[in-house]
């Protein structure tokens, strides 16, 4: 049997699919790619790169209508240049904004 000790609070699901995003204090919206979610945080690659401690509202668009699309406000913690002018994003979620 295999074992996992999980640290987090909550398990972190690998996924594929684009998100809108805009800083809070801005009306502009870019787009990127989310590459995970858990019940408390978000990790997505974009083309823009932000502060820890900036503010965003993100707006995930799942590939299947199955799940329905979520919008959340959090707080980046961490931004990491990648390859090709890209950076990885992770946030902590501060609210799921309500349909």
């Amino acid at each position: 049997m295999l074992e996992y000790d999980e640290k987090r609070n909550y398990i972190r699901m690998d996924i594929d699919c684009d998100l809108t995003f805009r800083a809070t204090d801005s009306d502009h919206f870019y787009q990127g790619h989310c590459t995970s979610l858990s019940g408390s945080g978000v990790a997505f690659v974009a083309e823009e790169q932000f502060e820890v401690g900036k503010g965003l509202e993100i707006n995930i668009v799942p590939k299947s209508s199955v799940t329905p699309p979520m919008t959340a406000y959090v707080e980046v913690v961490r931004s990491k240049p990648l390859e090709k002018g890209q950076y990885e994003i992770a946030a902590v979620i501060k609210s799921i904004k309500g349909a």
